[in-house]
């Protein structure tokens, strides 16, 4: 397989497959930072001489149209990062579409509305699915996929739609699989994972799996209060799953045995209702109040997080510490991201949640090794999954 730099382009349209998924409220956009992070592939084509046909998607439409999940504020902001008209015809396909794509000129850009507005691109039939792709395929001569936030899905415009068409992976998928092969393949030692976010059950796979690899791990968000309620502390109202108890007792005990630096919060910041205005309480992790929830880990925790961190050679940090939307209780988070700026090998953000909210605290992304844009696919990569994006690019 051929990559960007030698893909044959020039007088062809291109379908150009991103991860646009940007948060959006009330049709603003929050973070524009999966738009920039797809521009290097879109220069790239243009100067080769291509038109380009991009598809995206945005939310969970489940196969309907949902106006509050257009993509037509995404097309104004690449147009203003790229300082140039994106057209929007406002579909996925029919013959709106293939008028507008036929018109392409060299250098010109045609954004699709939601892929997933179509229901065929989600589809768990192959056949409706490769139906879609087929005719997907007749927009453009050549694919290219830079949609690594998909990358773990098998829908039509990532996994089926390269079969049909001569492809190759974009700059941004190329870097997120070179930046995973050095946490996966003889990382740099000591080698520390920080994990938080909700739920321990969306982490299981990734935790497992690198259990018998890292030298240090450290649990922070609301995942953490089944990790004390496994180990029996009182954890009041805070966010947890009963039944990933016992699997979780088993995580600590295989910590154990594999010499793994299992690391938990010893303070916690508790607050009675889930709010930005709740009053926020410093406790210690054994003695949170029963009518209190955890929003956020301590400070005494976040120093030890920071210095443990700040020892690796090779982090990988996904899901925030705490609720860090709130200001009250955003510290434990702002503290681990600035434990991450000072690693002296390579730091590894993973996405989603963790990317916003760094650049929410006020960090710039060049302060860190690499920003990954697939928090899903990230993991699944380090859990040792094939992916079916990856597949059908032949990485």
């Amino acid at each position: 397989m051929s990559d960007l730099a030698h893909f044959d382009v020039a007088g062809k349209r291109v379908f150009l497959r991103c991860d646009l998924n940007v948060p959006l409220k009330s049709g603003i956009i929050k973070d524009d930072g999966r738009i920039k992070a797809s521009l290097p592939t879109i220069q790239t084509l243009l100067e080769k001489g291509a038109s380009i046909v991009i598809a995206a998607h945005l939310g969970r439409p489940k196969g309907e149209v949902k106006p509050e999940l257009s993509l037509e504020p995404v097309a104004k902001r690449l147009g203003e990062l790229l300082g140039q008209e994106i057209i929007f015809p406002k579909q996925v396909v029919g013959d709106v579409v293939t008028s507008a794509v036929q018109g392409l000129k060299p250098g010109q850009i045609l954004l699709l509305e939601n892929i997933r507005f179509s229901s065929a691109e989600t589809s768990k039939e192959e056949s409706e699915r490769a139906e879609f792709a087929g005719q997907l395929a007749k927009l453009a001569d050549a694919y290219v996929g830079d949609g690594f936030g998909a990358v773990h899905r098998k829908h039509a415009s990532v996994f089926d739609l390269p079969k049909l068409l001569p492809h190759v992976a974009g700059t941004l998928v190329a870097a997120e699989v070179e930046v995973l092969k050095k946490l996966t393949q003889n990382p740099e030692r000591p080698y520390g994972v920080v994990l938080g976010g909700a739920k321990v059950s969306d982490k299981l796979g990734v935790i497992e799996n690198l259990l018998g690899k890292v030298d240090v791990l450290a649990i922070g968000g609301g995942m953490v209060f089944t990790f004390l309620k496994a180990q029996g502390k009182e954890i009041g109202t805070s966010l947890v799953e009963i039944e990933m108890l016992d699997v979780v007792k088993g995580l600590i005990e295989s910590a154990r045995k594999n010499g793994v630096k299992l690391i938990l919060p010893t303070d916690i910041v508790v607050a009675p209702t889930f709010s930005a205005d709740a009053t926020p309480t410093l406790v210690t992790a054994d003695a949170i109040p029963a009518d209190q929830m955890g929003l956020d880990i301590g400070p005494e925790s976040a120093k030890a997080f920071a210095i443990e961190i700040e020892k690796c050679k090779t982090v990988f940090w996904n899901g925030p510490m705490g609720v860090f939307e709130f200001a009250n209780f955003a510290a434990g988070t702002k503290r681990v991201a600035a434990a991450l700026t000072k690693v002296s090998g390579i730091s590894v953000v993973g996405g989603g949640d963790s990317a916003a909210a760094v650049r929410a605290l006020g960090f710039a992304d060049s302060e860190f090794g690499y920003i990954s844009t697939g928090g899903g696919a990230s993991l699944e990569y380090l859990e040792g999954k094939e992916l079916p994006g990856l597949q059908a690019l032949g990485l």
